[in-house]
């Protein structure tokens, strides 16, 4: 006789920062949840972010007020429950006639100081641009400026730490494992799983289902639930360059540019620097979305506007593309299009529900998860209370000290370990980088090196306890190891992983 299919309170589709977030809240409001993501967590747009956990300055400019308070809100936070993954990071605008009037950037930052209620990050002002100092690496002509401050965020690891947390909390992750039928049957919905590895198929019941599929949602809907959509869908791609560094310091620039969109340069992995965004329309989401090199052009050219030192696509040591899936306000513009988030529930005479999520940024994925059970909440009576707020993500308990002190204690504790390297291990995983290093006291401890900063030890608890499979969950995910390394050293990486699969 056939086992009965195990049976779920609700099933999260997708494995990025919305359905890990889910995921997480929902486990601990004492749901029986099963997050199932067809490839890696993370793999799509949730690691092919800006990096920033950010309020959205450019956002104010299309009266976007609620989405920007609520994102200030959040960075403040995500910098309490994340301090290992999310830190602060000092923005400079410089500013030139022909630009935005220095009325209007003053009253934009005067709104983004004030807009996210109380905030622990400095307060914005204008600022002379010198040789030295923050504008050190730019253009002479750029004497007069502003600077305020944001957050930066390893995006990937964020999705992670979610999926983590969720899992201590009883949930069941299942990567590689995708939806490939869902029905209505009472007040179930009966779904069918398949892996990727092998093929085999398994059969969950779930009492809801939230669709976080990402630039998937309307797939799954149609395809694979035979729901119609009610909700529409935008794909707008963002691409992004990394150079060696262009400039000293570790503050970031916001450049605008003379179409009038912004771009970024950003400190990143310590010896370069992270140029993006561009916005285009992506049609299919089955395309893997690649760097056309009329964006590549693009942002080499809005750089090269400001720095005194002009980079070019010889320049560029990686480069990835991101869809981000929007919810279509109809606007005329990718740049103009909405970055909030809809949620849609639809349900059959009151039972069974389907949630779907459209549109979304990384910084509102934890209020999106709260809002998301609160629509659940008619069917799931005694559900427990929003929780997510106040309760650190794993590695982000601190007990009260700051991540400069936690540095301090674990050089103290680890002394003939690189000081260099052990920071980038506390950046990754915060305390629990204790479950990595445990006895070790020298770097031979640490295991076989395979390059760039990664050691089995490490490499061993990625699998063991984060679910990476595959080399590109290591390298390019789980850590940016990869862009430290040498093609033979990644390589080497990929290899290792074959075997363990």
């Amino acid at each position: 006789m056939m086992a009965a299919p195990e049976r779920y309170d609700l099933v999260v589709v997708g494995g990025g920062i919305n359905g890990a977030g889910i995921a997480r809240d929902a486990a601990g409001r004492g749901l029986r949840v099963l997050l199932c993501e067809k490839d890696d967590l993370g793999a799509a747009t949730s690691s092919l972010s800006s990096k920033l956990i950010h309020g959205g300055l450019r956002y104010l400019e299309q009266y976007e007020f609620r989405l920007v308070a609520e994102s200030l809100a959040e960075r403040e936070v995500l910098l309490r429950i994340a301090p290992h993954l999310v830190w602060p990071i000092p923005f400079v605008m410089p500013h030139t006639a022909g630009q935005r009037p220095g009325w209007l950037i003053r009253l934009g930052l005067f709104l983004y100081d004030r807009l996210g209620g109380r905030v622990t990050l400095p307060r914005s002002r204008a600022i002379r641009l010198g040789a030295g100092g923050v504008g050190a690496g730019l253009a002479p002509q750029y004497t007069h400026g502003y600077r305020y401050a944001d957050a930066r965020v390893d995006d990937a690891r964020l999705v992670t730490v979610n999926a983590r947390a969720a899992a201590d909390l009883g949930a069941t992750v299942l990567t590689r494992t995708a939806l490939v039928a869902g029905r209505r049957s009472g007040d179930d919905w009966v779904l069918t799983l398949r892996g990727a590895s092998r093929g085999a198929e398994q059969s969950v019941t779930a009492r809801a289902v939230a669709n976080a599929a990402g630039p998937w949602v309307q797939s799954v809907l149609e395809r694979t639930m035979g729901e119609q959509p009610r909700g529409r869908m935008r794909l707008v791609k963002g691409s992004h360059i990394v150079v060696p560094r262009a400039y000293d310091g570790d503050h970031a620039f916001i450049l605008q540019n003379d179409d009038g969109r912004v771009v970024f340069l950003i400190p990143f992995e310590g010896a370069f620097t992270l140029v993006g965004t561009t916005e285009a329309p992506h049609d299919d989401p089955d395309a893997p979305p690649r760097p056309s090199p009329e964006e590549i052009a693009y942002l080499c050219r809005a750089a090269d506007r400001y720095l005194a030192r002009p980079i070019a696509p010889a320049d560029i040591v990686w480069s990835y593309s991101g869809v981000r899936p929007l919810y279509d306000d109809g606007a005329a513009a990718a740049s103009e299009v909405t970055r909030d988030y809809h949620l849609v529930v639809t349900e059959a005479d009151g039972r069974a529900p389907l949630l779907s999520v459209y549109g979304g940024k990384i910084t509102t994925y934890r209020r999106l998860a709260e809002e998301a059970l609160e629509k659940l909440a008619p069917w799931f009576p005694g559900l427990g209370r929003a929780w997510t707020a106040t309760a650190p993500l794993p590695g982000g308990d601190l007990g009260g000290a700051s991540f400069g002190e936690l540095g301090e204690a674990y050089r103290a504790r680890y002394p003939k370990l690189d000081p260099g390297w052990l920071g980038r291990l506390l950046r990754r995983h915060g305390t629990c980088s204790a479950e990595i290093l445990g006895d070790a006291r020298e770097i031979a401890d640490l295991g076989k090196a395979f390059g760039g900063g990664l050691y089995a030890r490490e490499l061993d608890h990625l699998v063991q306890r984060e679910w990476a499979r595959e080399a590109d969950d290591v390298l390019w995910r789980r850590t940016k190891c990869g862009l430290h390394m040498t093609e033979i050293e990644r390589r080497r990486v990929a290899d290792f992983m074959k075997v363990l699969a």
